[in-house]
């Protein structure tokens, strides 16, 4: 299952798709309060994109932004993307899913 979108689309519920058709589509855990969680600390918010990757390991949340936001995002020393991972971590287990965070390095 993936789901890609970037935010200057339409605000519309996040949901997944499933490619089995027996299992109803679902908001991935953390979505939701990363997409809104990122959109007030960027600056480019049209820059913005996650891509989420359900699979039997769990849920990988993969994002990127400008080149000019990633400092932000990552933050001193790491905190900021820490605090982020930690925080998608407890959604997660909420759901009993494992949740993870990713960011692509922007293109150079």
């Amino acid at each position: 299952m993936r789901v890609t979108r970037r935010l200057s689309e339409p605000t519309l519920p996040l949901t997944m798709t499933a490619t089995d058709p027996t299992t109803e589509p679902k908001e991935a855990p953390g979505l939701a309060f990363l997409q809104f969680a990122l959109e007030e600390l960027l600056e480019d918010k049209d820059q913005l994109k996650i891509e989420t990757k359900v699979d039997e390991l769990g849920v990988l949340h993969t994002i990127s932004v400008s080149e000019r936001d990633m400092g932000k995002v990552i933050g001193k020393g790491g905190q900021t993307i820490k605090a982020l991972r930690t925080l998608i971590r407890i959604l997660g287990s909420q759901s009993a899913q494992r949740v993870n965070l990713k960011i692509l390095e922007p293109a150079a």
